[in-house]
C-alpha cells in the first residue's frame, strides 16, 4: 500500500481525489488544507491542517507520512486576484512549490503537480504538451514557473497535470465554478454577460481526478493535458447548460471580453488535445453533456 498525501484537499479537485481515493485498496490517503476539514460525508481518511507555504509545516507533514506520492491541487487560482497580489500569488504558487519539491526529492515521492491552460497565450489553440507556453497574465506566469520549477530540477520523479475550467459539486464549497454560477443565474431569471470569443474545454472535476490517479497508479513523468473534450465558448457553454436543465435563455446577453475591463488577461482560445493522456494514461473524460448529468445527480444527492 502506498501513501498519497493530498494539498488542497478542501477544494473541488482535492474533495473529489479524497472521495476516490479513500476506497482505493492500493493507496493509505493523507488529505491536507489550510483550516478545517470540510469533508463530513466520509471519515475514513487522515486529514492534516497544512499551509503549503511555510516550510515549517511542510517538513513536519512529510516527515511524519514520508509519502510515496504527493497530489499538489493547491494554488491561488483566481486570475484577477492574482494580478492584484502577485507577491502573494508567487509565494503561493511557485515558492510553495519548491519547498514541496525538496521535501519530494527527500523522500523519493512521486510528485503530481496541478497546472492550467492558462500558460498559454490562447492564439493557437488546441494545444498539445509539447507547445510553448507563453502566459498573458500574472497567474499563468506563476503557473508556468512552477512548471518550470520542476523541468529545470535535477529532481525527475514528477509529473504536470495542465487541466481547463474544472466544474462539480463538492461539500462546503469555497468558491462556485461556471456551470454552477450559469444554472443558478438562470433560474433566477438575472441578466448575465457572457463573452463569445473565449474558447475553453470544461473539464469535469471526477474526470480530472481520475486522470492524476491514473499519474499515480502507472507513476507515469512529464506533462500532461487533461480536459474535458468539447471546445466550445463560454456563450455555448452557458447555452448548453440552459440547455440542458431546461432553463429560460432570455437572460443571456452575449459580448466581447473587451468590454469586460477584467484586471488579467485572458487568453482567447485554448482547449487541449489530449491523445497523450488518452493512450499513456487510459484518460476517458465524459462528453459536457455527460458531465451535466453527473452534476445533476450531485445536486440532488445535497437537495
Amino acid at each position: 500500500m502506498k501513501t498519497v498525501l493530498i494539498t488542497g484537499s478542501n477544494g473541488l479537485l482535492g474533495q473529489k481525489l479524497v472521495h476516490q481515493l479513500q476506497k482505493d485498496p492500493n493507496y493509505k490517503l493523507i488529505a491536507t488544507s489550510k483550516g478545517k476539514n470540510r469533508i463530513r460525508s466520509i471519515t475514513d481518511f487522515i486529514y492534516e491542517p497544512l499551509d503549503i507555504t511555510s516550510i515549517p509545516q511542510v517538513k513536519g507533514v512529510f516527515e511524519k507520512y514520508q509519502p510515496d506520492v504527493l497530489i499538489n491541487t493547491a494554488a491561488m487560482t483566481n486570475v484577477d486576484a492574482c494580478e492584484e497580489d502577485k507577491e502573494g500569488c508567487w509565494k503561493m504558487n511557485v515558492t510553495a512549490v519548491e519547498y514541496l519539491l525538496a521535501e519530494c526529492q527527500k523522500y523519493d515521492t512521486h510528485l503530481i503537480h496541478l497546472s492550467t491552460d492558462f500558460v498559454f497565450d490562447g492564439e493557437n489553440g488546441p494545444y498539445s504538451e509539447s507547445d510553448l507556453p507563453k502566459p498573458l497574465s500574472y497567474y499563468g506566469e506563476s503557473k508556468f514557473a512552477s512548471e518550470k520549477v520542476l523541468q529545470n530540477s535535477e529532481y525527475k520523479n514528477w509529473a504536470i497535470a495542465r487541466t481547463i475550467i474544472v466544474y462539480g459539486l463538492v461539500e462546503q464549497m469555497s468558491r462556485s465554478n461556471i456551470v454552477l454560477w450559469a444554472k443558478g443565474a438562470l433560474e433566477k431569471g438575472d441578466p448575465i454577460n457572457v463573452v463569445d470569443d473565449q474558447f475553453r474545454s470544461p473539464t469535469l472535476a471526477i474526470d480530472l481526478a481520475k486522470g492524476c490517479i491514473f499519474i499515480a497508479d502507472k507513476q507515469a513523468k512529464g506533462v500532461y493535458h487533461l480536459s474535458g473534450k468539447d471546445l466550445m465558448s463560454i456563450l455555448e457553454l452557458v447555452n448548453r447548460v440552459a440547455d440542458f436543465f431546461k432553463l429560460d435563455k432570455s437572460s443571456i446577453t452575449p459580448i466581447k471580453s473587451t468590454t469586460l475591463n477584467q484586471t488579467a488577461k485572458r487568453p482567447p482560445k485554448t482547449g487541449f488535445v489530449l491523445g497523450k493522456a488518452i493512450q499513456e494514461l487510459g484518460y476517458d473524460p465524459v462528453t459536457f453533456e455527460e458531465g451535466l448529468a453527473i452534476v445533476s445527480q450531485e445536486l440532488e444527492l445535497v437537495k
